[in-house]
């Protein structure tokens, strides 16, 4: 029992060490094969992370769940004591899962995809694609996604903040500095419906 203990406080300090953009070094000596550019959320890959495949410029959000077993199976074990069920889990490039999405065995999102929060996802995603529900089914196209983004940002963006190229809302030198007038725009912006 002390042994368990420690073996936890091990693992929890180790994982400490690590943040969302660096957290898949962690994940690749369990197994995991995960491209550059991801930023996951995510503390554990589920019981078997050498069954997921991640690919480039990946977002996971918080709670999302990576399940690699059938655990129904279990129904079957007094017949056939010995059954397993496993499947991997592919997530292409340049795709986003939403906070609290659960992924089931055998699944495949493709490249450019997005899963909304707490969607259930049992089939395959086709790129280009929206999905989200329970079980997850496709919403949109990536397309009009962008269009109405672009709408909204150009409606939201502080017109006194102008970022160099390559610089982001993140990197920036003055990115505290921008980061505070955007706070400062949307909350001026949305006083109404927000109510200060």
């Amino acid at each position: 029992m002390i042994g368990g203990i420690i073996s936890k406080f091990r693992k929890s300090s180790k994982l400490r060490k690590y943040n969302r953009f660096t957290i898949a070094e962690y994940f690749r000596e369990q197994g995991a094969q995960i491209g550059e550019g991801c930023s996951i959320i995510p503390r554990q890959l589920g019981t078997e992370p050498y069954l997921v495949k991640i690919g480039n410029r990946v977002t996971i959000a918080a709670g999302v769940v990576f399940i690699t077993h059938d655990g129904g199976c279990w129904i079957f074990r007094e017949e056939v004591p010995d059954l397993q069920v496993f499947g991997p889990i592919i997530i292409e490039d340049n795709c986003v899962v939403g906070q609290n999405a659960i992924l089931f065995p055998n699944i495949r999102i493709g490249k450019n995809s997005i899963v909304g929060a707490g969607s259930v996802v049992i089939n395959d995603v086709p790129p280009d694609t929206i999905v989200m529900g329970v079980p997850a089914r496709p919403f949109g196209s990536i397309a009009k996604y962008k269009e109405k983004c672009l709408e909204r940002w150009a409606a939201q963006k502080p017109p006194e903040v102008v970022l160099e190229p390559g610089e982001t809302w993140w990197n920036s030198p003055n990115a505290g500095q921008h980061r505070q007038k955007l706070k400062k725009h949307l909350l001026k912006l949305y006083k109404d419906e927000l109510g200060r």
